[in-house]
């Protein structure tokens, strides 16, 4: 239910009266979020016993990235009727637009929540492969050349690294007693058996080529491109919610090859795409840079983040990853949903470095801080807790040195996001619209509600690396 439910509102919207678009998706996003919440509910509360089939799998990873899809989901929904208000171009004939745009979302939508519940890798790849079609259509939904050129840029780098991933998946189905696609569950990968050089190359090819779709450096060039051009509540879909639940499918995929290739190797390779992005994230938090592309870099540094947190594997580390995806979310989300307000504010952010919002606007100025303030990892933000616990946990894993050097990089880059915090706030103001800006009070509550939960975040964060729910995370799928 939970992935046919927005699926069955994209053949409603179709067919529904078009005064009646918004209501429908609205309330059909509310009992979408609610039905996967319940999922989430019952895979969190018993953690230990994940529910486990050939193509179905609800354990407590897949319940993580499942609840922050579903709650993104709800948010760029609930925003999307500000963006359509304000929206003055688009590929698609007026009288379909808002239509066209809603059906896409939907389905898009869809197949994020079936990523994390696809308990067979080949799923999982046809999942991920069918958000690049529908993600790409909404990168260049506003029809504008720069955005249809980065909607073609996604399209094309994502699906080669895609192909890339198919080949090692090609090469795992061939080799797993079975031979067929069912061998993929993800509890059988390890009966693989044509050795482990094989299962090393199939292994590297499947991660190197979903790291086009993570956005990892050095694959990551769609990114900022994408990410800057999408409508802003797709933005927030692709940085809060894709990326991380195509991470997921590389996370499942080291520990289910681990054994038959070395946890060290396997780990590795997340370490290794982890420090490349923060280092290439660096110099790019350093530039000024339009809002949305700055949050594009952003989602680089904290993928890579991410990453590392994987790789050393420890219970510090891994509690600090679902820290750290639920805290990006929520501020990556608010981020991208401030962008509707800010561009009719201030047109020229849509290219170009904005300052001063806090002057002009104070309002949507508080919540593109609090936003740029959390990803920048300012305590007490829980992403500065939760890059603590990844680096503790580096150092407890026996590997100090890139622990070390994720710090400096961390450091760095607090730096840069903290330097365009002030200067978006306090900065030099410009003369500005100052019309009443489309869904400000929407944002603005939205913040106010983002702020309650990342200090909670915060204060949970001490007696999270001693639950179950961690000791989950680190035991992975039996």
């Amino acid at each position: 239910m939970v992935v046919a439910a927005p699926l069955l509102t994209a053949a409603f919207v179709i067919v529904a009266p078009s005064k009646q678009l918004t209501v429908l998706a609205r309330a059909s996003a509310v009992a979408t979020s609610a039905l996967a919440l319940v999922l989430v509910a019952r895979a969190v509360k018993d953690a230990g016993h994940p529910l486990i089939g050939n193509w179905i799998v609800v354990d407590a990873a897949g319940a993580l990235l499942l609840s922050v899809t579903a709650v993104v989901g709800l948010v760029s929904v609930l925003m999307s009727a500000s963006y359509l208000q304000s929206a003055h171009s688009s590929f698609v004939a007026d009288g379909h637009r808002d239509r066209v745009y809603y059906v896409v979302v939907f389905v898009f939508w869809a197949m994020l929540l079936a990523v994390p519940l696809a308990g067979n890798l080949g799923a999982a790849w046809l999942v991920v492969e069918a958000t690049t079609a529908t993600s790409a259509l909404l990168v260049g939904f506003s029809g504008k050349a720069h955005a249809l050129e980065a909607g073609w840029k996604y399209l094309i780098l994502t699906s080669l690294g895609l192909g890339i991933a198919l080949l090692g998946i090609a090469i795992l189905a061939a080799g797993v007693p079975t031979g067929e696609v069912s061998g993929l569950a993800w509890g059988r990968l390890a009966t693989f058996g044509s050795g482990r050089a094989t299962a090393l190359s199939a292994y590297l090819l499947i991660v190197v080529g979903l790291a086009a779709k993570i956005g990892w450096a050095p694959v990551h060039n769609w990114l900022p491109d994408a990410h800057s051009q999408a409508p802003p509540p797709v933005s927030a879909l692709l940085s809060a919610a894709l990326l991380p639940t195509v991470l997921l499918v590389a996370w499942r995929t080291e520990r289910a090859l681990a054994p038959l290739i070395g946890v060290s190797a396997a780990q590795r390779v997340l370490i290794g795409f982890g420090l490349v992005s923060l280092a290439v994230a660096v110099p790019f938090l350093w530039r000024p840079m339009a809002f949305k592309r700055l949050l594009a870099y952003s989602s680089l540094e904290h993928l890579g983040v991410m990453a590392l947190g994987i790789g050393f594997g420890t219970p510090l580390a891994l509690a600090g990853v679902a820290l750290h995806i639920v805290g990006h979310a929520i501020a990556k989300a608010l981020g991208f949903c401030a962008a509707i307000p800010l561009l009719a504010h201030e047109p020229r952010s849509a290219r170009h470095a904005v300052s001063g919002i806090g002057r002009t606007a104070p309002a949507l100025g508080a919540t593109m801080g609090l936003s740029l303030g959390a990803l920048s990892g300012l305590p007490p933000s829980p992403l500065f807790v939760s890059e603590l616990l990844i680096l503790a946990g580096g150092f407890e894993s026996g590997r100090p040195w890139p622990a070390a050097i994720a710090a400096v990089l961390l450091a760095l880059g607090f730096l840069g996001v903290a330097h365009a915090t002030i200067d978006t706030l306090v900065g030099k103001a410009h003369r500005r619209n100052m019309t009443p800006l489309p869904g400000l009070r929407l944002v603005t509550g939205l913040g106010g509600v983002s702020m309650i939960v990342l200090v909670g975040l915060t204060a949970v964060a001490p007696w999270l690396s001693g639950s179950s729910f961690v000791a989950a995370l680190v035991r992975g799928l039996p």
